[in-house]
């Protein structure tokens, strides 16, 4: 096993564990929704379908990245691509650095020649190596996007992660001017900020996906695998830096109506992607819940999908909302 594929396999088994969840909320709770007692409906015409990259979703809802290039990495890919597939919502895949390197592609196509798939590559990653990278990662799986996740915390808490963030805005920008894909610009829970954000928007990305904290703690999970006490005790101050994603999801959406925003980090359930419907994201994304369902079979991916369609229109129901577009307007009260 090499040393990235020790690593994934690593990520995957400390994921699983509650004590690398954030222990803050992402503030979606704080989201309370006016109880509507006369919804004026039938449960049966709530329509929580989306689009999403010009295709139709049954669900404003992505299975968020997760892993790639380990063990148990195949099966949880094929488990959560087939279920995506079926259930017609799209598909992160984990960061495509380690299957590209080892020239082994990841064939998912051959389960889900239809499923909208996200491929997934470092900004540091492609600053070392460039575009070609990134077009590659593209062609390998025929990606519908391509994201670029940004984690500079986590990097400085893994062991020889990358220190040297020079250039990954340019590169960022030199991938939104020549990929024939849509570029997404992701953080893994620390949060993507209005003025990180802005200059993104500045050099041409269209979609960014917050990521703010809430969720997975992948410092907490990094600083886990450190075994030397020095490296521990001066990322131990750190370990819940960032911004909550209830909080940036609506200054990022007021800072431009074109921009595509996608709520992640913290998001749990249905009644919390209904939430962040209302206050301003297109679309959400969830990763950890889906990780034991993976780990079990395409049926248990399934299964969490559909309990989590329903209990958003649930929400759609308890507010008077018919379609997500009158979710997004659905009244609030204090909290």
């Amino acid at each position: 096993m090499t040393d990235i594929s020790a690593r994934k396999a690593d990520h995957i088994n400390l994921a699983l564990q509650p004590r690398h969840q954030t222990g803050a909320s992402a503030g979606f709770d704080r989201v309370r929704f006016e109880h509507n007692s006369l919804p004026q409906l039938d449960l049966a015409e709530v329509d929580c379908s989306a689009v999403f990259l010009n295709q139709y979703c049954s669900a404003p809802l992505i299975i968020g990245a997760m892993t790639g290039g380990c063990e148990h990495g195949e099966m949880i890919n094929r488990h959560l691509v087939e279920a995506a597939e079926q259930c017609h919502i799209p598909m992160a895949l984990g960061s495509q650095r380690a299957a590209l390197e080892s020239g082994l592609a990841q064939d998912l196509r051959r389960w889900a020649p239809n499923a909208i798939l996200l491929g997934n590559l470092g900004g540091t990653q492609l600053q070392q190596q460039g575009v070609e990278l990134a077009q590659r990662a593209v062609d390998s799986v025929q990606a519908n996007a391509m994201i670029i996740h940004l984690n500079p915390l986590q990097e400085l808490v893994q062991p020889g992660g990358d220190r040297d963030w020079r250039g990954v805005l340019e590169v960022i920008e030199q991938c939104c001017a020549t990929l024939d894909v849509p570029v997404i610009i992701k953080e893994v829970g620390a949060g993507i900020g209005p003025g990180v954000a802005q200059r993104l928007m500045d050099v041409g990305v269209t979609w960014i996906e917050v990521a703010g904290r809430g969720g997975t703690n992948w410092a907490s999970i990094e600083n886990a695998r450190v075994e030397l006490t020095r490296e521990q005790a001066i990322a131990a101050p750190f370990i819940d830096w960032g911004m909550s994603s209830a909080d940036l999801i609506p200054v990022v959406r007021s800072q431009s109506s074109l921009l595509g925003v996608v709520a992640s980090g913290g998001v749990r359930h249905g009644l919390d992607i209904a939430r962040a419907m209302r206050i301003g994201a297109n679309m959400t994304a969830i990763a950890q819940p889906f990780l034991q369902p993976a780990l079990e079979s395409t049926a248990a991916v399934i299964e969490k999908i559909e309990i989590f369609r329903e209990q958003l229109r649930w929400a759609m129901f308890l507010t008077g909302s018919k379609n997500l577009k009158q979710l997004q307007s659905a009244p609030l009260v204090s909290a």
